[in-house]
């Protein structure tokens, strides 16, 4: 509806007058004086006051209805807020493909059990502008930033071991993530960095790159992947095996600390499902799209109209007395 009294309540003041009229005592007249004798010629009969009584009753309505706060609304519109953008950089290295990922009784690779977990990430994150770079041997900006969380998600699903090679660059997808946020204008950058190894490949270093994104005012989460200790079963015979021994918690933990980021590890698919839960609550989501309606108040005019009224009423009692 385009037209609302904000004060509906006041329009039960309405009937009022009729309850005084009804209610109270009426006015006692004065007795008439008689006369033995008038003359009927000239004799002038009564004003009639119905005209008087509708006009003053009108008034009433107009006060009423001015006191009832009428307003109109105009037609929504919508209104996009600053976003925050996120960048989503993802280890895609050999190593991704361990199955020490615990997950219902089985062991998974890292790789199934990030895209599980960071796909349900991306569809809570409403609002935000998310892109994806993945990272082996060099870094690739595979999804620029954008609202589409679906074609993020997409991308990520999509991805398959061996595609941008077998090493770790982690400092060039720190980098690259960076350059993405320069030309943008959101007043919030973040960065969730997900490896399970240290940095043994491209031009950039990861503490020099998270230098960088500090100066661009880059919040970094880091996330280090791996079970860690576990037994595995051989031929005839079960050993213990290390399976994160190449993670460098040192400089993950650096690079969050730097930024003024966290550092989480995950050594199974429920570690890191909690981490990027906590994630999503430290990075509250902001509203995708805001909705106002304009309102112009309504009540001067009924006012007005009533006070002009009164006006002439008053003028024309003065000219029929």
């Amino acid at each position: 509806m385009h037209f609302e009294f904000m004060w509906w309540w006041m329009l039960l003041l309405f009937p009022l007058p009729l309850l005084i009229y009804f209610v109270l005592p009426p006015v006692k007249e004065n007795a008439a004086i008689s006369l033995p004798y008038l003359p009927e010629e000239g004799s002038v009969a009564a004003p009639s006051n119905i005209l008087a009584k509708s006009i003053a009753i009108f008034i009433w309505l107009l006060l009423i209805i001015s006191c009832a706060r009428p307003v109109w609304y105009g037609d929504p519109i919508e209104n996009r807020p600053k976003h925050r953008d996120m960048m989503l950089v993802v280890d895609l290295s050999g190593s991704m493909n361990t199955k020490d990922m615990a997950f219902e009784d089985q062991h998974i690779d890292r790789l199934t059990a990030v895209k599980h977990v960071l796909s349900d990430f991306i569809q809570k994150r409403k609002g935000d502008r998310l892109g994806l770079v993945l990272f082996a041997d060099h870094a690739y900006l595979q999804t620029p930033l954008t609202l589409d969380r679906d074609t993020i998600a997409s991308q990520l699903n999509q991805t398959v071991l061996g595609l941008v090679g077998n090493m770790t660059a982690i400092g060039e997808g720190i980098g690259l993530a960076t350059k993405t946020f320069i030309d943008g204008d959101a007043p919030q950058r973040v960065m969730i960095l997900l490896s399970d190894g240290e940095n043994t490949s491209g031009v950039l270093d990861p503490i020099k790159a998270a230098e960088i994104a500090k100066k661009y005012q880059t919040t970094i989460y880091t996330i280090g992947l791996g079970a860690g200790e576990m037994v595995v079963q051989d031929f005839f015979m079960t050993r213990k095996v290390n399976t994160a021994k190449d993670l460098d918690e040192e400089s993950l933990t650096k690079i969050a600390e730097m930024t003024g980021g966290e550092y989480f590890r995950a050594r199974n698919q429920d570690d890191l499902q909690n981490i990027y839960d906590k994630i999503n609550g430290l990075e509250p989501v902001s509203g995708d799209i805001q909705t106002w309606r304009p309102q112009t108040e309504w009540f001067a005019y009924p006012l007005s109209l009533a006070l002009i009224l009164s006006f002439l009423l008053v003028v024309w009692r003065k000219i029929r007395v």
